[in-house]
């Protein structure tokens, strides 16, 4: 019994100790320094499950190509500036997701989850080549997300295409 009581206060005191450090940013990670565009491109998927792109196609030797592919957003009231805004707007409804960079042809936003603080970096980008907004969200942290960034992603989708 003594042993099974010392077991129960160390996973607990693991997990205030976790909590904690989830509080003071532990689990943030750091901002990636090759976000944004380059030759057309946004970053590449990670090589890891943990993120989704509308261009994951475009790297066909990519080990997660098939499982980051996700569709990007169609223009929203004619011209890539005001669906740029009206999907700025979507984002700074979205709980948890704070919007970092805005310019004419890209967004760059942090969300955030609720408990234990892991920041996902999620990035959006007119295309004059394909006349969409290309889409890319990926967790700094960890090898799997359990489909939480192709799920606010989706999220994000529904809500931009409400407005």
């Amino acid at each position: 019994m003594g042993l099974l009581k010392a077991l129960l206060y160390g996973l607990l005191a693991l997990v205030v100790l976790v909590l904690i450090g989830a509080q003071f940013g532990g689990f943030g990670g750091h901002r990636p320094s090759d976000l944004g565009v380059t030759q057309g491109r946004l970053k590449p998927p990670s090589l890891t499950r943990n993120s989704v792109s509308s261009q994951a196609d475009l790297y066909p030797d990519h080990p997660q190509r098939a499982h980051a592919l996700i569709v990007p957003l169609p223009l929203r009231h004619g011209d890539a500036a005001t669906s740029l805004r009206t999907l700025a707007t979507v984002l700074q409804t979205e709980p948890g997701v704070t919007l970092v960079e805005q310019r004419p042809d890209y967004l760059y936003a942090q969300a955030q989850t609720r408990w234990l603080r892991f920041v996902d970096d999620l990035e959006f980008w007119f295309n004059p080549a394909r006349g969409v907004i290309e889409v890319r969200s990926a967790s700094r942290l960890g090898r799997e997300d359990a489909g939480l960034n192709r799920r606010r992603m989706e999220n994000i989708r529904a809500a931009y295409l409400r407005q």
